[in-house]
């Protein structure tokens, strides 16, 4: 007890000429000093990684012999860093020590908190070399260069798609497993991925925040925006494998596949009539219905099919 309240009273006689901040020995103030000149004296030898102090070496050499001598008592996960067990032990605790001043955010973790202080301050620190972007996080810019170089590192297990981030994994993950975590409570549809429900929101909303730059034509979403492109550009990139006929829509060469395989997925439920699209389908329920949705404008005469209807105002009009 007494060597150890000796470490209060020890008098802090070194002092650094740089920052003035003051140490017990000689020891402590030279490992100080390698905070400005960046000296890394300590060097990995399986990998040449260097750095300032030999407690970091010792800690990232458990990278390369896969030692974790930490154990978590609840659970028996285990962890190469002391702080890192402390920073988990706080899932069994539910403790969140670290607290945002502007949000009253909390978090487990003061890493996690410090990243979460740029959405306030609106710092982007990390940027990207090749298009400037920039980022609030390292792990997001990581993700983003993936974009560039055309890496898809993350693989799912079941199906063996490949992503350029781990969180478009999960998302990925969770078609398999059934999981829709979000909904919307006025039409309880439900979602696999938060951005998914920010975008069927628009439904509800009527907001269409993509414009098209020759037509002025506004869509809800990104993709069809996208696809709506190609009108103008006249680009059609799907390829039909037996006819090559090519299309500016995947569903419609889709569609066009029919034609060769013979496929007719859609049954009418009245006389089970089969139909290789949805919107034959449709026309052919007027026949049961007795429906004639298509009303002529000059003579009231309805009609079943708009093609008809076309055809009969031509006739309409000349005798008119």
């Amino acid at each position: 007890m007494e060597q150890h309240q000796g470490i209060h009273t020890v008098e802090r006689t070194y002092r650094c000429d740089v920052c003035n901040r003051t140490f017990r020995d000689k020891y402590n103030l030279k490992s100080h000093l390698r905070v400005h000149t960046g000296e890394r004296p300590y060097s990995c030898d399986v990998c040449n990684k260097t750095f300032k102090y030999h407690q970091n070496l010792k800690v990232h050499q458990c990278v390369h012999t896969g030692e974790r001598p930490h154990r978590c008592e609840v659970c028996n996960k285990t962890f190469s860093r002391g702080n890192n067990l402390k920073s988990h032990l706080y899932i069994h605790t539910g403790e969140h020590p670290y607290r945002c001043d502007v949000c009253n955010k909390t978090f487990s973790r003061g890493d996690n908190l410090k990243l979460h202080l740029h959405v306030h301050s609106g710092e982007r620190p990390y940027r990207c070399d090749v298009c400037n972007k920039t980022f609030s996080r390292g792990d997001n810019l990581k993700s983003h260069l993936h974009v560039h170089s055309g890496e898809h590192p993350y693989r799912c297990d079941v199906c063996n798609k490949t992503y350029s981030a781990r969180n478009n994994l999960n998302s990925h993950l969770r078609v398999h497993i059934g999981e829709r975590p979000y909904s919307y409570d006025v039409c309880n549809k439900t979602f696999s991925c938060r951005k998914n429900l920010k975008s069927h929101l628009r439904v509800h909303t009527g907001e269409r925040p993509y414009c098209c730059d020759v037509c002025n034509k506004t869509f809800s979403f990104r993709s069809t925006l996208k696809s709506h492109l190609r009108v103008h550009t006249g680009e059609r990139p799907y390829r039909c494998e037996v006819c090559n006929k090519t299309f500016s829509q995947v569903n419609n060469m889709k569609r066009h596949l029919r034609v060769h395989t013979g496929e007719r997925p859609y049954s009418c439920e009245v006389c089970n009539k089969t139909f290789s699209e949805t919107r034959r389908l449709r026309l052919h329920k007027l026949l049961h219905t007795g429906e004639r949705p298509y009303r002529c404008d000059v003579c009231s005469k309805t009609f079943r099919y708009q093609c008809v209807l076309k055809r009969h105002l031509s006739c309409c009009n000349d005798q008119s």
